[in-house]
């Protein structure tokens, strides 16, 4: 069961990570941008962050998972090395682009203090899991990554929220402002179990 889990988990991470790849091939109207107002598409800083959180938050999303495989990170801890960096500077273009995009973010004050919390969430979980890493501290190393991934995992937690609650409440804007926050609180709640059977398994 563990390990059908972590496939499906794999299986989506690649396909979301994917996604930024729709904007070279179908019309902005027809996407997420299609959401936002003349005024924040005319802004070049707006655009540059957007594409910026979404091209390195799907490399995160893409690689990050690979991270995981004890029997891997054993035998290949060079290339482990090598992919954590990828994914480290990565984290950190997105999520610090994601917490200003944060600002501009649909449905007012209760979306944009969720995603800027889940961005800011992301930033330190990661810093502190290459903090713990260069003080020698593997197993709080592992702790802070879970939850960095349990954050970046919110991509893909949120395109499941979003019309499940739509379907339900009929209700697009309302469902928006939950999914601000049900997309990443969860997430942790799971990591904080993934953590606490890790810390009882050693």
């Amino acid at each position: 069961m563990r390990k059908l889990l972590f496939i499906i988990i794999c299986i989506l991470a690649l396909l979301i990570g994917a996604y930024p790849l729709i904007y070279a091939f179908v019309e902005p109207k027809n996407t997420f941008l299609g959401s936002k107002s003349l005024e924040i598409l005319q802004s070049q800083i707006w655009k540059f962050a957007f594409f910026a959180h979404i091209i390195f938050g799907g490399i995160s999303l893409f690689i990050g998972w690979r991270q995981f495989g004890s029997k891997f990170r054993n035998k290949h801890l060079h290339l482990h090395r090598i992919i954590g960096k990828s994914y480290v500077v990565s984290v950190l273009i997105s999520s610090v682009s994601g917490i200003y995009m944060g600002i501009y973010a649909n449905g007012g004050m209760i979306s944009s203090v969720g995603f800027i919390f889940l961005g800011l969430v992301w930033l330190m979980t990661t810093l502190a899991g290459v903090v713990q890493i260069r003080k020698g501290n593997v197993m709080k190393h592992r702790e802070c990554m879970v939850y960095s991934y349990a954050c970046t995992f919110a991509a893909v937690t949120l395109r499941f929220w979003y019309p499940l609650l739509q379907s339900i409440t009929h209700d697009p804007h309302n469902s928006y402002l939950a999914v601000a926050w049900l997309c990443w609180l969860p997430n942790l709640l799971v990591a904080y179990y993934i953590n606490k059977k890790n810390l009882e398994a050693n």
